[in-house]
């Protein structure tokens, strides 16, 4: 089957940015100019396509991303709105894994928000280029200049201004593009049509100052065109253009645009800068992963004809359909009727039914080619971050990683019934968010719903009950503290022998234990010398360390960031048993934890808090109150002024109605995760009484 539209013609692009940016209401305007649907979604009306949940529909939120694929000037558009949300923060990371380019939405009021910096970075990551839209520019205190100099000055980004807006706030009438010299407005308030004209008399010096800037940031990337711009010969538009999008593509500068996406103005300029400047499949390096024969790197070039290799990147549960996997092919083509391997699991699917989303809408397809993205049904055992391929050429891509979560709820079911419910539901949804963790506390038998946030597990829990009918007691929420060493420990000699009817069990370990770096989890290093331990308990104590550090020794939690070498011990010929060296594993790292002065570590926030100048006393005095460290204050406009700071995640519970009430409701907070830091002694104290009377 011929391509509808060449790979040079096919885009892949995320809308991401901080929460109430504007990127659901900007989707739903690409929707709507492209023809996707008839009439415009609002997301204060709860009738947007791409928030399709109740949830979101009811919070006015995005919490899941949603794919949609559109079409304009020629070019096919795959489109994925992505949440604003920390808690949400693994659906625009694993969105981002899969997508060629972004844009990035700004508030023209707030600029530069703690979660674009978020997103910014893990853009960084994956290497995705991007443009900059500043949305909003029809509020009250928009101001575009001060949005696009916080675009260079809190990301480091090389940002080109394309556009000045003609008026802001309620004076906001259109924009004028520095590239054509023109002034672009809409003049019907469905935002259709668009009136090409002159630059307004008033603007001409500004246009000319800013096209010159314009102009010198470009040609910076062409020898060629900076000799021609120095000896006074201005660069054809198209030379400009040209050179602007290699730039962008390798991540040198960022294009910035502007427009009121509710007002329907601004939309169709950043879609044609999606075509000018943002890559092709082709423009994307080819692929790499291992064989998971020869562990060896292989590429896989963007080609249809070239063996299958797939990612995928997001499991939906469908109440229609069934369990859906969404999935980026790199090269090769998927057909229905086919069987491809999971080279994740070494497990072979079948291929039923293709399907490609506009978002709540689905359309049946033959086959999805390299380069684009799409869903299929009813694979069961693939997940987020497997690797679909052609089973004469396996290949292994490079999986997601996701942060692991912060925050922990015990739940049990109401009856009987519901706890078989409740099993089913779960598992649908740990399968579909992979930083939701389901477990089961040992000594009480609850069962114990890990995230990222409060509200992500208020939104799991919502869902469980409405989506899957399931009656559950919900307790309150917990923080996920961890346990690690300060010094290290240079030995532990530990021999575990226990003499039973038979043979005996026996096992000598010595291992030492030293700190590791934040987020290094638990390092475990061989250093055996002279077979004495043989290499088949070497493994069985690797074990026995990984299990007793699911559980510390001051309160239970576990055990992170230290790492642990073994260089000596014995064995017997008869007595020892991979059981005995499992056990004296365990028992030696619990032992060297104890003489590791143990601490307890919490996981800390960055938060930022926007307030009233004159509320700003009580803001400091309540974040003081909660173990804050203040970092830093910014003035913003309208006499209000954001707080950045550090708190400890135990102490921002319920402090979405403290700031509402000591503001007037008119103080905003927003928080991320950042790290995890040792607890103060007194806190740890407390903690650690309340954990163990449990």
């Amino acid at each position: 089957m011929a391509r509808k539209y060449p790979l040079e013609k096919t885009r892949n692009i995320g809308i991401i940015a901080h929460i109430d940016a504007g990127k659901t209401t900007t989707t739903e305007r690409v929707l709507f100019y492209t023809g996707k649907t008839h009439r415009i979604g609002s997301v204060d009306e709860g009738t947007t396509v791409t928030d399709w949940m109740e949830q979101e529909r009811e919070r006015g939120i995005t919490i899941v991303s949603a794919a949609v694929t559109a079409e304009w000037q020629g070019h096919l558009i795959n489109l994925i709105d992505t949440p604003g949300h920390i808690d949400f923060t693994a659906e625009v990371q694993r969105s981002l894994r899969v997508l060629d380019g972004g844009v990035v939405v700004f508030d023209a009021v707030q600029g530069v928000e703690p979660q674009s910096e978020t997103v910014w970075r893990q853009a960084d990551r994956y290497g995705v280029p991007r443009i900059c839209f500043i949305n909003k520019m029809d509020r009250t205190g928009a101001d575009f200049f001060r949005s696009a100099d916080m675009i260079t000055s809190r990301l480091g980004a090389n940002r080109v201004i394309m556009q000045l807006p003609i008026g802001s706030e309620s004076k906001f009438e259109g924009v004028v593009d520095l590239l054509l010299r023109k002034s672009i407005r809409w003049t019907d308030p469905s935002g259709r049509t668009m009136e090409e004209g002159p630059v307004p008399a008033d603007m001409a010096d500004m246009v000319a100052e800013y096209r010159s800037k314009m102009i010198e940031l470009i040609v910076e990337h062409d020898d060629h065109l900076m000799e021609m711009y120095l000896d006074g010969t201005e660069p054809t538009i198209e030379q400009l253009k040209s050179t602007l999008r290699k730039a962008t593509l390798k991540g040198k500068a960022f294009p910035v645009f502007c427009g009121a996406a509710f007002r329907n103005k601004g939309v169709q300029p950043m879609l044609d800068a999606v075509i000018d400047y943002l890559p092709s499949p082709l423009d994307i390096e080819a692929v790499k992963g291992n064989n998971p024969k020869t562990d060896e790197v292989e590429s896989r070039p963007v080609d249809e004809s070239a063996p299958l290799a797939a990612l995928v990147f997001k499991i939906v549960s469908d109440p229609y359909v069934g369990r859906l996997a969404y999935f980026r092919v790199y090269s090769g083509a998927i057909r229905t009727g086919t069987t491809i391997l999971n080279s994740t699991k070494d497990k072979r699917e079948r291929i039923g039914r293709l399907i490609r989303m506009y978002a709540d809408r689905r359309e049946d397809v033959d086959e999805v080619l390299a380069g684009d993205i799409a869903a299929v049904l009813a694979l069961k055992d693939t997940f987020t971050g497997h690797t679909l391929c052609d089973p004469s050429n396996p290949i292994v891509l490079e999986s997601i990683s996701f942060p692991d979560p912060v925050i922990h709820i015990a739940i049990e079911p109401k009856s009987t019934a519901d706890q078989d419910k409740m099993g089913e539901a779960l598992r649908k949804l740990a399968e579909e968010d992979p930083t939701f963790r389901v477990s089961t506390n040992e000594q009480t038998g609850q069962t114990i719903l890990g995230g990222m946030g409060e509200l992500h597990l208020e939104i799991l829990v919502d869902r469980m009950l409405r989506e899957y009918k399931v009656q559950a007691n919900v307790g309150r929420p917990r923080v996920a503290y961890r346990e690690s060493i300060t010094r290290p420990v240079s030995k532990v000699d530990l021999k575990f022998a226990k003499q039973t009817g038979g043979h005996g069990q026996y096992a000598h370990v010595v291992i030492a234990l030293e700190p590791g770096p934040t987020g290094s989890g638990i390092v475990f290093e061989n250093k055996i010398v002279g077979g004495t331990i043989p290499k088949e308990f070497i493994n069985p104590t690797e074990r026995g360390v990984r299990e007793a550090a699911e559980g510390g020794v001051l309160a239970g939690y576990p055990v992170v960031d230290v790492k642990v070498t073994l260089f000596d011990g014995s064995s017997h010929d008869v007595d020892s048993s991979e059981m005995a060296f499992k056990m004296a594993g365990s028992m030696a790292f619990k032992e060297g934890v104890m003489k590791g002065a143990p601490v307890l570590l919490e996981p800390v926030m960055k938060v930022e808090v926007v307030a009233p100048d004159e509320y700003l006393g009580d803001v400091l005095g309540n974040l003081a109150a909660r173990r804050s460290t203040i970092e830093g204050m910014d003035a913003r406009l309208g006499g209000v002024q954001a707080v950045r700071a550090q708190v400890p995640l135990g102490e921002m519970f319920g402090y979405a109605t403290d700031i509402r009430s000591q503001t007037q409701g008119r103080g905003v907070y927003s928080m991320e995760f950042d790290h995890y830091a040792p607890v103060a002694k007194n806190v740890a104290d407390e903690i650690i009484e309340g954990k163990n009377k449990k």
